[in-house]
């Protein structure tokens, strides 16, 4: 069973199939929340539902709109299950920490670098555990 450690950002506690985004994505324009699909035509995964999904990225891609853009995602069901970044991005935690204190939902956020996240694989079924600093992500 493969497991990696990394940072936690936001706790919480997730599980879900594994999408790889090779680029950066901006929530605000990019990401429908109404639907929980990439919009941004420019990125690889456009087309692409994230709802339920563990989606590991380099980074978020600005506006500060993203923050609010993700946590209407949670609010609906339709927010990734979690978000792996390979560096921090305060925007993307916003959001995620807006919704867990405005609706008591959760979207686990934590850092590991994308090579790292990649070996698992696309599709990998994956429990993330986000907690104290620490996030924990095995292959189930």
């Amino acid at each position: 069973m493969k497991r990696e450690v990394g940072v936690a950002l936001v706790d919480g506690e997730a599980q879900g199939a594994l999408a790889i985004w090779p680029a950066p994505l901006s929530f605000w324009g990019g990401y429908n929340a109404l639907l929980g699909a990439v919009i941004d035509r420019t990125h690889p995964a456009f087309g692409q539902s994230a709802a339920g999904r563990i989606v590991a990225m380099p980074k978020g891609r600005g506006s500060s709109s993203s923050s609010a853009v993700l946590a209407e995602a949670i609010r609906l069901g339709t927010a990734p299950a979690a978000i792996l970044l390979a560096e921090a991005d305060p925007i993307l935690v916003t959001g995620a920490l807006v919704a867990r204190r405005l609706y008591a939902l959760t979207c686990p956020i934590a850092i590991l670098p994308l090579a790292v996240s990649a070996a698992f694989g696309e599709g990998a079924m994956l429990s993330l555990r986000c907690r104290a600093r620490e996030a924990i992500v095995v292959a189930i």
